[in-house]
């Protein structure tokens, strides 16, 4: 039996036996790439409707029938198995796709070998004639994927500096540049690697490169780290690095910074990159000012960030065991855990669950249940959430949702950069859909009642993502919880005025201390 490989990343190609194949079929080449990456049976009327959308249904079938055995023609061979309803590849046909190789490689940590796999971007430059819903399917997949990449290459920079490979280590931050050049954070990487490797010059082109970047494309300076890391002085090692523990079979990225008394662990929301977390200035003010308090922790659960990519969207239970995780790594003292938006929920269970180890709970802008039910009416319905997600899901990459977030930044070109550029660094579409599908469902209602350490909640009057009633909800089914309405229409606990947020944190720990 022959064996065939499909070449997706780029224009796709296809090979039998390691010589090229000319398929001159669009449709016929998004047929083969479709169904394997199904990796299982897709329905015949969902293939003939993705390649003739605009098609009656029966002669869109008609087409599908005439499109397999042409393409059958071509590639010498039967490679389909078919039946009245569905089809698939041929099990009996050896078949491998770049794209899974290079899935199988990061899932098992072969970065570099990930990294070599992908060779230019999913299905790039290819599209079949009006197939619309096969386009947005490759979109989607293609944003995945460069997700995917993303994070192999900026552990490839941390593990390569850190063996002291600092050239290898500038080859890859070199390319993260590429994908994003409007990062600070991959601009560090870059110059920082580079003074690491002993190469200056280069350091101050690429430094005067970003700071041109940055002033003509959204009218800013760079921030203090990146201008500091340029100063003779300065030593590269100073700067925090980014740590992981695995728990689970996951690996966590996690980072520490000040000292103090008490931890506390910040968790801000559906999304986070607890390197990109830094870049916006008023993001950077806020964790700086927690450092005052005490020794800051902040990670990412696994599927998001930084921490390794996973199948499955991490539930409220999964991301409370990896609050253990982290903190356990760090030998950490009894905690303060600071839970935002939908990071609540997983902070309220860990509190339950480990009530000896925390020392506070904080809950900012936070609910208890992911949606609407007749006793409780704080949160959309399900079909509202629905629709919402959709919406952000279908313009990930973008500033989305930042109107909604943060009213007080969403006319700021920097903000509107920051967000869209940690977005696609922090999940894919497809990935952060799981997400949020997962918290759709969660409710912690049941456990607010056995929250025992003192608790503050804190929300905005005009919140325009999670309803103040929500809070008042959350706070008075806790125990003795000091609940604190503020001025404001942010979501974002660092958007808006900072100072009464960081007074009412200030007051809880020193109550605390």
């Amino acid at each position: 039996m022959t064996a065939f490989s499909l070449r997706t990343f780029g224009f796709p190609e296809v090979h039998a036996d390691g010589r090229p194949i000319k398929l001159a079929l669009r449709k016929g080449l998004a047929l083969l790439v479709y169904l394997g990456e199904a990796k299982g049976v897709v329905a015949r009327e969902i293939m003939a409707t993705l390649l003739w959308p605009e098609t009656p249904r029966e002669t869109g079938l008609a087409r599908l029938r005439r499109l397999l055995h042409r393409v059958e023609l071509t590639l010498g061979q039967s490679v389909f198995e078919t039946d009245r309803t569905s089809l698939r590849w041929s099990p009996d046909v050896e078949l491998k796709l770049d794209s899974h190789l290079f899935e199988e490689a990061c899932d098992r940590g072969a970065f570099e070998q990930a990294c070599l796999i992908y060779r230019g971007d999913f299905l790039a430059g290819f599209a079949p004639e009006d197939c619309p819903e096969f386009d947005d399917w490759a979109f989607f997949r293609r944003e995945a994927l460069r997700g995917r990449l993303m994070h192999a290459l900026e552990r490839l920079v941390q593990d390569k500096n850190a063996a002291g490979e600092h050239f290898a280590a500038t080859v890859h931050a070199h390319r993260l540049v590429e994908l994003d050049p409007l990062s600070e954070v991959y601009g560090r990487h870059l110059i920082r690697s580079l003074l690491l490797a002993g190469d200056r010059s280069t350091a101050e082109r690429q430094h005067a490169a970003l700071t041109q970047r940055l002033r003509d494309e959204l009218g800013v300076a760079p921030e203090a780290e990146t201008e500091a890391l340029m100063t003779p002085a300065s030593a590269p090692h100073a700067v925090p690095m980014t740590r992981y523990v695995k728990g689970d079979g996951v690996h966590l990225a996690y980072q520490t910074y000040g000292s103090g008394p008490l931890d506390m662990l910040v968790m801000p929301g559906f999304v986070s990159h607890v390197e990109r977390a830094w870049e916006h200035p008023a993001s950077r003010t806020f964790l700086s000012s927690l450092m005052k308090l005490g020794r800051l922790i902040v990670f990412d659960r696994r599927g998001i960030g930084l921490s390794d990519r996973v199948g499955s969207a991490p539930g409220i239970d999964v991301t409370a065991a990896d609050i253990g995780t982290v903190l356990r790594a760090l030998d950490a003292r009894r905690v303060v855990l600071f839970g935002a938006s939908e990071c609540g929920p997983a902070c309220i269970k860990f509190a339950v669950d480990e009530p000896r180890r925390v020392a506070g709970l904080i809950l900012f802008g936070a609910l208890a249940k992911g949606c609407w039910s007749q006793d409780y009416p704080y949160a959309l319905r399900a079909s509202q959430y629905d629709a919402w997600s959709k919406q952000l899901v279908a313009q990930w990459g973008g500033p989305v949702g930042i109107e909604t977030f943060a009213p007080s930044l969403a006319n700021d070109p920097q903000a509107r950069a920051w967000w869209a550029g940690l977005l696609r660094a922090a999940s894919s579409p497809g990935g952060i859909s799981a997400v949020l599908e997962a918290f759709r469902d969660a409710d912690v209602r049941h456990l607010l009642p056995e929250i025992s350490v003192p608790t503050l909640v804190l929300h905005r009057r005009g919140d325009q993502a999670v309803r103040i009633a929500a809070g008042r909800d959350i706070a008075s089914r806790i125990k003795g919880a000091e609940f604190v309405e503020l001025d404001g229409n942010d979501h974002w606990f660092f958007a808006g005025d900072q100072r009464p947020v960081l007074e009412a944190i200030d007051g809880l720990m020193k109550r605390i201390s």
